[in-house]
């Protein structure tokens, strides 16, 4: 399958070539390596030959990556707005006949003219769109050097008509004919009283009518009364709804009666259908989010609960497949929106591993960027979306504010989806508002966002293979017996439509779409979600020493945080970061369970700093009464030294001291409940009681002489 913008090589003369068109049984190339080169025809079937045959292959885009519009000097930019400029304004609207070899040179020159340049210009500005990606950020002048390293980055009198039927005293009243004055009463009135958002009946509006034209006003208590005329004087109100028919306007009256929201969601005519607008699978994209109806609990404890979860979906127009998808507590938001994006590039079986569902990639077969994402404002407005529209190429189309029926198939499948839910799931909501009495559906919470994100591919994977009722089937399909299933007219749609399918590298679109955030570096590794990470570039490079407390960018998976990414300068490539053993325990974990995680630490810890206030004050005061105590008793000590030089001269022999009388009292006594008996000292050589003897001497003196002793023993000079 080919596809447009897609990089092939040939094996024979490694001439490398983009896919810029894509008509009928013909393809348009570029030679993508030359300095200029112009389109040349090609046979379809010819080229799928060469790839069959291994001829030639698919190739990543070398000219795809992710640049950030921040590190574009304001020469890059202004150089690559006006080159843009020219091509939208000038070469585009002629690009059938700049496809075609005749007629091209003619049309070149003409373009120049009008530009006021050379021809050649123009042709380098054509090569340059063409061989680089045909996006805006082809046109910068040099992509290697984008960005750069060290930069700053920046509207004659008898009633006619049907006779009255009501009398008085038996006789019929003919009524009043209608005449302009009296059409424009009515007219005066719908407008005034109808056409509010008070919402006042037809019959109040006629009311209306008889008090302010056909009725006499007198006071009565000081207030203003209305007396109506007799009824052959007065229009009926049969007359009033006639007229009122003949000047309804349905799209002025909902509009102002309920508003213009109500008239375009609920009322407007349904003339066509989103179809009309694809000529094929990849033309374009629905992507929405809605709040599932269902409460679900955290996978650390089940008996705690999280809340609803966020469903993102993307949805392929011409077939009703489901492209990709992202359940999780994000949004609805960026984060999400970018979620369910590096779903749709990525390979379903994997996907579906991951939740414990085999299946094969017939089964879902969606990997693929479209030409145009249909959104709602929000998430695809912004600086967000640079990175698709710049460097991928996809245009963006936003709703208008609360219009999402411009959605519908999108919009349909996720009342199904939420339909089913409630059905089946514990926890789900089963009506807007609960009665007295009745029991909280919360409280039925039992499935977390791993198993709930499980149950809701089980309900995709069947909606890719459901019949769609009322699809607008081409008579083609009907002819090849296509019954209308989502992978029914995906395939079917490739194989006859082609559609604008693209494919690209997940590693390039998550450059481009992925979470960005900011990860400090220090000497413990990269910090980031209070999580740490380690690169073999950071040891190499010894940025834990030179680069600490630096704060870098990054790119990451909420879904699998046991690796983040630094993208390098050149947009191309990035640097991959390891999780860290000391937060090896949150390897498998989501990033909605982490930040739950440590939000339940920090709960924990608030509440215990507040009982640790009152013990830092009772620990203050406790001190402040122990220094008090003792500054007293030193006042009233007896001995109070004569000079600073006497008290400073006795600190080593006051320490032996006090260091003897804590030994004496720290000492373990093994045979303290053993009655002590009196020592006896006895010379060993006369045999003679040393008692009188040791009573004479000092104890300082004989402190001394043991010191001495050991000191002699373990080699201590004095």
């Amino acid at each position: 399958m080919i596809y447009i913008n897609q990089v092939l090589q040939f094996i024979k003369d490694s001439l490398r070539i983009r896919i810029v068109e894509i008509e009928e049984s013909y393809v348009y190339i570029v030679n993508i390596d030359a300095n200029t080169s112009m389109p040349k025809k090609e046979l379809y079937s010819s080229l799928v030959t060469d790839i069959e045959q291994k001829e030639c292959l698919i190739i990543a885009d070398p000219f795809a990556r992710a640049i950030a519009e921040d590190e574009l000097t304001k020469i890059q930019i202004q150089k690559r707005d006006t080159d843009w400029e020219i091509i939208q304004t000038y070469c585009l609207k002629h690009m059938n006949s700049l496809l075609k070899k005749n007629g091209r040179e003619i049309k070149i020159k003409e373009i120049a003219e009008e530009l006021n340049v050379t021809p050649t210009k123009v042709k380098k500005l054509l090569s340059r769109y063409w061989q680089r990606g045909m996006n805006k950020n082809a046109m910068l002048p040099d992509y290697a050097n984008s960005g750069g390293r060290g930069k700053t980055k920046k509207l004659s009198n008898d009633k006619v008509g049907r006779p009255r039927k009501v009398t008085v005293n038996g006789e019929y009243r003919s009524g009043i004919n209608i005449t302009d004055e009296i059409r424009t009463q009515f007219e005066h009135a719908i407008n005034k009283y109808y056409r509010k958002a008070n919402n006042y009946s037809l019959k109040d509006v006629y009311h209306f009518v008889l008090r302010d034209f056909y009725s006499d006003r007198y006071k009565e208590n000081g207030e203003i009364q209305y007396r109506i005329w007799e009824s052959s004087r007065i229009p009926s109100y049969q007359q009033f709804y006639y007229w009122f028919k003949k000047l309804e306007d349905p799209k002025k009256d909902i509009q102002f009666r309920k508003s213009a929201k109500e008239y375009e969601i609920k009322h407007r005519p349904l003339l066509s259908n989103s179809k009309v607008e694809t000529n094929g699978p990849g033309t374009r994209f629905q992507v929405d989010a809605t709040i599932a109806d269902i409460y679900l609990v955290s996978s650390f404890d089940v008996n705690r609960i999280i809340g609803r979860p966020v469903i993102y979906a993307i949805v392929d127009v011409y077939s009703r497949i489901i492209t990709g998808i992202y359940v999780g507590l994000e949004g609805p938001s960026w984060l999400g929106a970018m979620m369910a994006l590096d779903n749709m590039v990525a390979d379903k079986v994997e996907f579906c591993k991951q939740y414990s569902i085999d299946i094969t990639e017939e089964q879902w077969p969606i990997y693929h960027l479209p030409e145009i994402i249909i959104a709602d404002r929000g998430e695809f407005e912004g600086y967000a979306v640079e990175g698709l529209i710049n460097n991928l190429n996809i245009k963006i189309e936003n709703t208008t504010a609360y219009r999402g029926d411009l959605k519908g198939i999108v919009e349909r499948k996720f009342r199904t989806i939420n339909g089913k839910v409630k059905q089946k799931a514990p926890g789900a909501i089963q009506k807007e508002y609960r009665e007295r009495g009745d029991r909280d559906y919360r409280l039925d919470a039992t499935l977390n966002l791993k198993e709930f994100t499980t149950l809701i591919i089980t309900l995709i994977l069947q909606h890719n293979h459901k019949i769609i009722d009322k699809y607008p089937m081409e008579k083609e399909m009907i002819t090849d017996g296509i019954v209308p299933t989502p992978i029914n007219l995906w395939n079917w749609g490739i194989q006859n439509r082609k559609g604008r399918l693209r494919t690209v590298d997940r590693d390039i679109l998550r450059l481009n779409v992925l979470p960005r955030g900011r990860a400090t570096i220090s000497r413990v590794g990269i910090k980031f979600k209070n999580l740490l990470y380690g690169s073999k570039r950071g040891i190499e490079e010894q940025w834990y020493t030179k680069l600490k407390n630096k704060s870098i960018s990054i790119v990451y998976d909420p879904r699998h945080l046991d690796k983040i990414y630094i993208p390098n300068d050149n947009g191309m490539d990035y640097e991959t970061c390891i999780l860290l053993e000391p937060s090896w325990q949150y390897k498998l974990d989501l990033l909605e369970d982490i930040v739950f995680q440590q939000q339940l630490r920090n709960e924990l810890e608030e509440e215990e700093r507040s009982k640790q206030v009152q013990l830092t004050i009772n620990t203050d005061t406790m001190m402040d009464q122990i220094i008090k105590v003792a500054e007293q008793k030193k006042r009233k000590a007896q001995h109070q030294p004569t000079s600073k030089k006497e008290k400073l001269a006795t600190i080593r022999n006051n320490k032996t001291i006090e260091k003897e009388a804590n030994r004496a009292e720290e000492k373990f006594d093994l045979t303290s409940t053993v009655i002590e008996q009196p020592t006896e000292i006895i010379d060993f050589v006369s045999r003679i009681k040393l008692e009188e003897q040791s009573k004479k001497k000092s104890p300082s003196r004989l402190m001394e002489k043991l010191r001495r002793k050991r000191d002699e023993e373990f080699g201590k000079d004095e």
